[in-house]
């Protein structure tokens, strides 16, 4: 999709979602725009807010929302720095220019395949994709290592996912990286035909799986844990695919970048650094089940190490130049 096309697209987004630009931030304030959802980053934004004396702003919404409107705010964007859901969305605006280059001491914390080369942005959060399983139904037995399986006859009007989320969205950018363009749109037309579902995102989709209307679905994995902790009884696992084979799952990031035009850069590497310590790294490890990023930081007991999961070799800088290929591709297909 060319550029002019993006931006169009882009703002037919945000028109339909309701969304302003953000331009009523104080000077003394730093605007965040986040991808990242309110209940389970504000805690620990509050906490920054708190202990660094950075008064914040935060304009909440969808990572490819705020994307598209920081890609059409441009230089008049009042944004200083953008935490995104996924990597795919900020390696798009590092590869328009929008993002400035973080200082390496920042980000030493965090493993180069977590993070831009170029410095222009960095993982805050690690997360999987996984098939959530209705466990009632499926035994991990039954389930495909092959995600290419799940358009097999058997799965027919069984399997559900959000196909408008950003986190999917870069499931299909890893997708095409991994297996090329032609087999990636055969599996999401095949999926479609074989009945897949679709849903407004990953809690509904986990619902769905518990409630019996799905069987199992694709999804980020700490969706599980973090949104129904409450719930100790659902009756819904999760699933690593491709460990068997050693094809793997693709491993994304959530993650922040400083935007070019900020006037509050001394404060948003605050932001930056304060996420990626430890305090903070312990919180996403133990409030959001996320996997922390920087390696003094254990990850949860409930999931499998980090560096255990065999992942795809896709670098995640890649997922950015196919991110407006990817939203064409879903749409085409009829899952949107």
């Amino acid at each position: 999709m060319p550029k002019k096309s993006l931006v169009i697209f882009v703002a037919a987004l945000v028109a339909a979602a309701g969304l302003t630009a953000c331009n009523s931030g104080g000077s003394d304030e730093l605007v965040i725009y986040s991808g990242r959802a309110e209940n389970l980053v504000q805690p620990i934004l509050d906490r920054f807010e708190k202990d660094e004396g950075v008064k914040i702003r935060v304009r909440y919404g969808d990572t490819a929302e705020l994307a598209a409107a920081l890609l059409e705010e441009g230089d008049n964007t009042k944004a200083d720095v953008f935490f995104s859901q996924d990597a795919g969305a900020l390696a798009a605006l590092a590869s328009r220019d929008l993002l400035a280059d973080l200082p390496a001491e920042a980000t030493t914390v965090v493993a180069d395949r977590f993070k831009d080369p170029g410095g222009a942005w960095v993982g805050v959060t690690g997360r999987a994709r996984v098939l959530a399983y209705n466990t009632e139904k499926l035994t991990e037995a039954d389930l495909p290592d092959d995600i290419f399986e799940l358009t097999d006859p058997k799965w027919k009007d069984r399997v559900g996912m959000p196909p408008t989320n950003a986190s999917f969205i870069a499931f299909v950018s890893a997708l095409t990286e991994q297996y090329g363009a032609d087999r990636t749109k055969s599996f999401l037309e095949a999926l479609k035909a074989n009945g897949a579902k679709t849903y407004d995102n990953n809690i509904v989709t986990i619902e769905a799986i518990a409630d019996g209307e799905i069987d199992l679905g694709l999804v980020n994995h700490y969706y599980l844990y973090s949104e129904f902790e409450e719930r100790p009884d659902l009756p819904v696992a999760n699933f690593y695919p491709g460990q068997r084979s050693g094809a793997g799952t693709f491993v994304n990031v959530s993650g922040i970048g400083i935007l070019d035009r900020s006037k509050k850069a001394a404060d948003a590497r605050k932001l930056v650094e304060y996420l990626l310590a430890e305090d903070a790294q312990t919180y996403f490890s133990e409030e959001t089940t996320e996997y922390p990023l920087n390696d003094a930081v254990p990850a949860s007991d409930k999931l499998p190490a980090l560096d255990a999961i065999k992942t795809f070799d896709v670098p995640l800088t890649e997922l950015g130049k196919d991110l407006e290929a990817s939203v064409d591709l879903i749409r085409e297909v009829g899952l949107t």
